[in-house]
């Protein structure tokens, strides 16, 4: 009788444990859209060559690395104008917003978009590369990066 307690208890102690694993995340707005389901079948298992992924409690996001270096989102806000800086890396057009010790990336061009928070004490913006199959699979919605020397200024 001791024995089969003592067994349902490491039983439950490590049921328990296994779901505290998960990293507690809210959905983005759109997070059940199909597309951001197609994206994310197609994320890798691992980012920045030794960060494995993790479950998370919400749809349509990721993390990988304990404690996490990069976070993901699918279904945020679809940016269509923005100050920030603007890039191409693959077939991806991404924002870059610098906050200190974290920088977010946000697609540009993409509906649904997807966010991406890179912890830069542990990782770098490799972590774009190693989403970017997964993430040029969401259409595109007409918006694109454009370099400077392609914006006409007020009275040229």
């Amino acid at each position: 009788m001791i024995v089969v307690a003592c067994t349902l208890a490491i039983g439950l102690v490590t049921a328990l444990a296994g779901c505290t694993n998960a990293v507690s995340l809210s959905p983005a707005p759109s997070a059940d859209a199909a597309a951001c389901a197609a994206v994310q079948v197609r994320l890798p298992d691992t980012v920045g060559t030794k960060y494995g992924i993790r479950a998370t409690n919400a749809q349509s996001t990721a993390a990988w690395g304990s404690p996490s270096a990069a976070i993901m989102h699918c279904g945020v806000a679809v940016p269509t104008v923005s100050d920030l800086p603007c890039f191409s890396l693959g077939a991806v057009d991404w924002i870059r917003d610098d906050r200190g010790k974290q920088i977010v990336y946000t697609t540009f061009g993409r509906s649904p978009a997807v966010q991406v928070v890179i912890d830069t004490s542990k990782t770098t913006s490799q972590v774009l590369q190693d989403l970017g199959d997964a993430v040029a699979t969401l259409p595109k919605d007409g918006h694109e990066c454009l370099d400077p020397s392609d914006v006409e200024t007020p009275g040229s």
